[in-house]
């Protein structure tokens, strides 16, 4: 059997954290699953030019889905410490690096860790129309 190398770790954790949050979103569909690993895909291309960059691929795939997202289905996720106003989209941070986190711009708080938005509590982590 084949160690799996420190490249497919890193994917395979950018895959399970950004689906983590899919569902926790309940947006999961197979239409958006398809999104998660194009974006997989992509990222492979890309932290195989750039080894040292494996620790930021999760990061950069949620991103990926997420404006793939926006073109298709709208805001993702939506933010649950702003209850008044038009709802908007967490951003991740940092956006190349270690570490991604969900945040609210507007309050400027960290809402969840990538993969965790399931815990995030009073989140229904879904998506408004743009």
């Amino acid at each position: 059997m084949t160690p799996i190398t420190s490249l497919e770790q890193a994917l395979h954790a950018a895959r399970a954290l950004v689906l983590a949050d899919l569902v926790a979103g309940e947006v999961a569909e197979a239409d958006v699953v398809s999104m998660v690993e194009e974006s997989v895909v992509q990222r492979r291309w890309w932290v195989e030019q750039w080894p040292e960059g494996s620790g930021y691929v999760a990061g950069l795939v949620a991103q990926d889905v997420q404006d793939a997202l926006l073109e298709s289905y709208g805001r993702w996720p939506l933010c649950p410490v702003c209850g008044a106003g038009d709802p908007h989209a967490l951003e991740v941070e940092p956006e190349l690096g270690p570490d991604p986190q969900w945040v609210c711009h507007k309050a400027g708080v960290r809402v969840a860790s990538l993969g965790a938005l399931g815990s995030a509590g009073g989140t229904d982590g879904g998506s408004a129309s743009s």
